[in-house]
C-alpha cells in the first residue's frame, strides 16, 4: 500500500483531489555523486518546476486561476511541501507535514552555503519572512499541520524547532506528536495522512 491508496476511500467519496509529482532528490540531495553547488541549483529548477509550471497546471484543473492549494508530503516529502508552502504562499494555503524534517545542514550540506541553499531551506528563510501580503496569508489565511512522533527513528525535534520559529513570527499551527508506537515509517504515514483527511482538514 501507498500514501495515496491509504486514502483511496476519501477520493473515491469525492471529498479531494490529488496531484502527485516526482522527487527532485535523486537529481539532488541524495545523489551521492553530485557536487553540493550542484545539488542546490537543482533545487531551485525543481521549486520553480512547482511554482511555475505544476500549480498553473493544478489551478487550470481547477478551472481557478487564483486557487491555493495543499501542499502534504512525509519525511523528505514533508520538507519539499513546506519549501513549497512557505516559499510562496500566495499559490499554498495548506501544509500537512508527516515525519518531517525542515533544515538541510544537519544531514546534506556538510557546511556548504549559497543563496540556492539558503531560499530553498525552511529554517533559514522563514525567521526573515518580510511583513507583508505573503505575511498577512501565513497568520490568517493559512492552515499548517507539522505532524510527528516519538517512534522508532522519529526526530520530533526538526517539526518542534520549526514550530518554535513560526511562533516566534506569529504564524499559527498546529504541532501533533504521536506516540512511542508510531515509528518513522510508511505504516504510521498511511495512519496519521488518514487521520488528517478524514477529521482534520475539513474536506
Amino acid at each position: 500500500m501507498g500514501l495515496i491508496q491509504s486514502i483511496a476511500h476519501h477520493l473515491f467519496a469525492g471529498r479531494l483531489q490529488i496531484f502527485s509529482i516526482n522527487s527532485i532528490n535523486p537529481w539532488a540531495w541524495m545523489n551521492p555523486g553530485m557536487p553540493l553547488h550542484e545539488k542546490a541549483r537543482n533545487q531551485v529548477l525543481f521549486s520553480e518546476y512547482v511554482e511555475q509550471e505544476v500549480v498553473p497546471h493544478i489551478r487550470g484543473c481547477l478551472g481557478n486561476g487564483h486557487a491555493r492549494i495543499g501542499a502534504a508530503g512525509a519525511s523528505f516529502g514533508a520538507f519539499h511541501a513546506a519549501n513549497a508552502f512557505f516559499r510562496r504562499p500566495d499559490q499554498f494555503e495548506l501544509l500537512l507535514g508527516l515525519g518531517g524534517f525542515y533544515d538541510l545542514q544537519p544531514e546534506f550540506l556538510h557546511g556548504f552555503w549559497s543563496d540556492d541553499v539558503y531560499f530553498n531551506n525552511p529554517v533559514s528563510y522563514v525567521p526573515n519572512l518580510s511583513e507583508g501580503p505573503a505575511m498577512e496569508l501565513l497568520r490568517h489565511h493559512s492552515r499548517i499541520h507539522l505532524v510527528t512522533s516519538r517512534g522508532a527513528w522519529e526526530e520530533p525535534g526538526y517539526s518542534e524547532h520549526l514550530s518554535h520559529l513560526l511562533h516566534q513570527r506569529g504564524i499559527p499551527h498546529n504541532l501533533d506528536i504521536w506516540g512511542h508506537d508510531m515509528p518513522h515509517d510508511w505504516p504510521t504515514w498511511y495512519r496519521q495522512l488518514d487521520h488528517y483527511v478524514g477529521e482534520r482538514l475539513g474536506y
